[in-house]
C-alpha cells in the first residue's frame, strides 16, 4: 500500500543525480520542483543553481519546474534560469506534470521528476509512471502545513528505507532504453 509513495530512486541532492546516464539511456526532459529541491523555500535562483541547470541544458535536457507556487514566485525563479514553467500545478494531480511534458512533447517514459516531497511530488510523478526522484528537503524549517506533511511521511520513508536497506546504495538507472 505504502509502495505507491516509493521514489524510484533517492539522494541527498539534486545535484547528486547521474544526469549523463539517464540522458545515454533516452531521457529528455526532466520536471523539478522548486523549494527545498533547487534552492531554499522562496529564494530566488542562485547562481550555483543556474550553473547546474545549464550544465543539464548543455547535456541536451529540457526543463521545467512544476511548482504548486503562485505565478510570479514560479514564473519569476524559471526566467532567471531561463526554463519553462508550471504555476499552481496542483500537484500530486496529473494535470501538472502533464502541462510540464507537453512543453517539450515529451512522455513520462523520457522524463524525470526531482522533488523533495513524497505526497505531491513522488506520489503525482509515480501516478504517470514518470521516474521520480526524491531529495532530502535542504531545510526543514518550513510552512506548518509542510511540517505536518512532513510528519506525515516518517513512517512512509521508514518503510521506504527498510526495502531498500541491503541494496546497492548508488542511484541505478533504469535499464531499457527510451530513445
Amino acid at each position: 500500500m505504502l509502495n505507491i509513495f516509493f521514489p524510484d530512486a533517492a539522494v541527498r541532492r539534486a545535484w547528486d543525480v547521474p544526469y549523463a546516464d539517464f540522458y545515454e539511456k533516452g531521457y529528455r526532459a526532466i520536471l523539478f520542483d522548486i523549494d527545498n529541491t533547487l534552492v531554499y523555500p522562496d529564494a530566488p535562483a542562485d547562481e550555483p543553481c543556474k550553473k547546474f541547470i545549464n550544465e543539464l541544458k548543455n547535456l541536451g535536457y529540457q526543463i521545467a519546474v512544476i511548482s504548486n507556487n503562485k505565478g510570479p514566485r514560479v514564473e519569476s525563479f524559471a526566467a532567471d534560469c531561463g526554463i519553462d514553467y508550471v504555476a499552481k500545478a496542483g500537484k500530486p494531480l496529473r494535470s501538472g506534470y502533464e502541462r510540464g511534458m507537453e512543453r517539450f512533447h515529451a512522455t513520462p517514459q523520457t522524463t524525470l521528476f526531482v522533488g523533495d516531497q513524497l505526497f505531491t511530488d513522488v506520489w503525482g510523478a509515480g501516478r504517470l509512471g514518470i521516474y521520480s526522484i526524491l531529495v532530502e528537503p535542504m531545510t526543514l524549517k518550513e510552512e506548518p502545513q509542510i511540517v505536518l506533511k512532513r510528519l506525515l511521511e516518517k513512517p512512509v520513508l521508514y518503510a521506504y528505507r527498510k526495502k531498500t536497506t541491503g541494496k546497492k546504495e548508488e542511484l541505478q538507472v533504469k535499464k531499457e532504453n527510451h530513445g
